[in-house]
């Protein structure tokens, strides 16, 4: 049987057509009636519909009988009754960079790889970080261009750029088109020709791999599994190996694309377990399964995958104060199916409760930030983004430092170290000196530039290096800019660097506002620490009294701003009398504005905080 089984996923660059492809392939080989089809169909949230682009990876199998094979096999045997099917997983999976893990899962569960190349737009900055991912797990690579029926399709040179980049032949490239359905049947003919098949483990000891896992108000918590080993019945005792928690299975199937419930799923095949567990932390993504009545001793874990490592760190803090629980809940059940979210507990004088949380990037933010909001109805506060750093202490000891408040006190250490970043940038020559001016204004190392096809609408490669600090507020925004949106950027970790930070606090009304204080470069302080007062003045409301907003590192003020006070009218109710009269009423107030202002103290409404964070 296994020589019937193709386990593939798509990759590509974001909107490059991967959701709409995978449509066809559900129509193509009518594993959804098309009553129930939908155009994006794989793409369950409505926050991925919305933006168009993929968040989670989602699995589907799907069966079909090639017509090459069947005219084969009626030839070879003269059985017209003949009607050979093939079992197709298929894994759809992001392409924005943020979401890269999410890829590399998929990668480890299957053979082979459909690499998918806009051609209108031609081979981006993450189509390249992809096919890396999907080389480094040996898959097969199937390349095919997409959107050949759209009138500005330029498809000579996607290929050029294609063969450029794995060198393969002009043959090996399928045209296709998922908008019209045009060569689906290629491509999956294809995938059953070259994808190997899944090596035949059956009678081994039972093991399963979980690449991803959510959580069911009914069923509790459901694991996504891709069995390497032996076979998985309903009512199986079984043992989740680094959670060492035991369970059992309650339903077991496929995705079809929603739950089609089995009896047994064998070695090779993907599937879904329904473990029965409540407690969402102990079926992690990486962990194996395996028989409870097996030697769990004896039998060795699945390799799992890498732990991923957050880069962009934020605190989390609920709107309402009562509502910890809620949020630490939330976040519970987001841990679940997002892997490469990291939280901890964390405490604000300003904010209260709350949680330090790890993101790969800013996009992942603030999915998470919408997440929170559509899927739990959470409204929260986020303090200002920071990155890792590493501080070797005077004893020769190092700490990671995950926010301002940890950094240790000026003379306590000997150096500290930020990480820097492999940058990628493919754009359209014409736009090339918008970029490096762009990046000029920042700290980076330019390595070199090439070009990945030729003429007039030459595209080029730029490879710089460049610390993850100058790129997780607003770098992709601006490059999107310069380049009337035709750039595209993919970033990797390359590793730490010495740097010189210091720590900005900023005072309002001589009180610290801890969920302000920021980590920058020393030689950006000032420019830093201006820009947050003037947007501090713009966006506070004004109190009885005036309003000291100031930016300080180590006790030095280096830059301030003035919110002015309110002003009641109190010369509004005399309507003549002498000069004296309305300056002793006048002086009156100004020696009551004096004093609030030594006593009073600022409510900072969420409003301002994050009109802060978007400076």
């Amino acid at each position: 049987m296994n020589d019937r089984i193709r386990n593939f996923c798509i990759i590509a660059h974001i909107d490059h057509g991967k959701s709409t492809l995978a449509d066809r392939f559900l129509e193509f080989t009518n594993t959804v009636s098309k009553r129930d089809m939908k155009n994006q169909l794989l793409d369950s949230m409505d926050l991925e519909r919305e933006r168009g682009i993929t968040i989670k990876l989602t699995p589907v199998r799907m069966e079909y009988s090639p017509k090459s094979k069947i005219q084969n096999l009626k030839s070879q045997t003269n059985d017209n009754n003949l009607n050979p099917k093939f079992i197709l997983n298929l894994i759809d999976t992001p392409g924005h960079v943020d979401f890269s893990y999410e890829v590399s899962r998929s990668l480890a569960a299957v053979e082979g790889a459909v690499l998918l190349v806009d051609s209108t737009q031609g081979v981006q900055a993450q189509t390249i970080g992809n096919l890396y991912l999907a080389i480094e797990q040996n898959l097969k690579i199937i390349p095919v261009i997409n959107k050949i029926d759209m009138p500005i399709a330029n498809i000579e040179k996607t290929k050029a750029e294609i063969i450029h980049l794995i060198g393969c032949d002009e043959s090996d490239i399928i045209l296709a088109s998922g908008k019209t359905g045009q060569g689906v049947e290629e491509i999956l003919e294809r995938i059953i020709e070259k994808v190997p098949s899944p090596q035949d483990n059956l009678a081994k000891k039972s093991r399963a791999l979980i690449f991803d896992s959510e959580y069911n108000e009914y069923k509790g918590v459901v694991a996504s599994v891709r069995l390497v080993d032996g076979e998985l019945k309903k009512g199986d005792k079984i043992f989740l190996m680094t959670t060492k928690t035991p369970a059992e299975i309650l339903e077991i199937g496929y995705y079809t694309p929603k739950f089609q419930p089995a009896e047994k799923i064998c070695n090779g095949e993907i599937g879904y377990v329904v473990t029965g567990l409540k407690e969402v932390r102990d079926c992690r993504v990486g962990d194996t399964i395996t028989r409870l009545s097996e030697d769990n001793k004896a039998a060795e874990s699945l390799p799992g995958y890498k732990e991923v490592k957050p880069m962009v760190y934020a605190g989390i803090f609920p709107k309402e104060g009562d509502a910890y629980q809620e949020l630490r809940d939330a976040i519970d059940r987001l841990k679940l199916n997002d892997s490469a979210l990291f939280y901890e507990p964390e405490h604000s004088q300003a904010l209260g409760f709350g949680f330090r949380c790890g993101f790969l990037g800013m996009l992942h933010l603030d999915i998470f930030q919408e997440r929170l909001k559509r899927e739990h109805n959470i409204e929260i506060i986020i303090t200002v983004p920071s990155v890792l750093y590493k501080v070797t202490k005077s004893n020769n000891e190092e700490t990671i430092v995950r926010s301002p408040q940890e950094m240790p006190l000026a003379g306590t250490y000997i150096a500290v170290s930020e990480p820097w970043m492999d940058l990628d940038i493919i754009t359209p020559k014409d736009f090339v000196g918008n970029i490096m001016g762009l990046v000029s204004e920042r700290k980076r190392r330019y390595i070199n530039t090439e070009y990945l096809s030729s003429g007039s609408d030459q595209r080029a490669l730029l490879h710089y290096q460049i610390p993850l600090s100058s790129l997780i507020t607003d770098f992709y925004d601006k490059l999107k800019t310069v380049t009337s949106g035709f750039a595209s950027m993919n970033y990797e970790f390359r590793g730490y660097e010495s740097t010189e930070v210091a720590k900005l606090d900023i005072f309002v009304a001589d009180e610290l506002v801890e969920a302000l204080s920021s980590l920058v470069w020393r030689e950006d302080a000032y420019k830093v620490g201006k820009k947050i007062v003037e947007s501090l003045k713009e966006s506070l409301p004004k109190q009885q009294f005036v309003v000291k907003i100031q930016a300080a590192i180590g006790g030095k003020i280096i830059a301030a701003e003035r919110l002015s006070a309110l002003r009641k009218d109190v010369l509004a109710k005399m309507s003549g009398g002498d000069y004296t009269r309305k300056l002793k009423l006048l002086q009156r107030q100004k020696k009551g504005k004096k004093s609030m202002m030594k006593h009073g103290k600022v409510d900072i409404p969420a409003e301002t905080y994050l009109a802060v964070l978007k400076r």
